[in-house]
């Protein structure tokens, strides 16, 4: 069979983080992801990361203000 391409995937930097530069401590980036790639229990708090629902569409790169999300190939 064919090698499959490796799907990029999202990672997040924690030490970048913070929330609160966030609108109301609710994680932007979250927000913008249709896959819920990113969840945020409570706002305020460090999202957590599902990038086995990444698709690598990177429309969540943007959304963050401290650029703590990168693609990875």
């Amino acid at each position: 069979g064919r090698a499959r391409m490796p799907q990029p995937k999202v990672v997040l930097h924690y030490r970048r983080c913070d929330p609160a530069d966030c609108e109301k401590g609710i994680c932007a980036a979250a927000l913008v992801c249709e896959r819920k790639v990113l969840k945020q229990e409570v706002p305020g708090e460090l999202p957590e990361l599902y990038p086995a629902r990444c698709l690598g569409c990177t429309d969540c790169l943007p959304a963050c203000p401290n650029q703590a999300l990168q693609l990875m190939n």
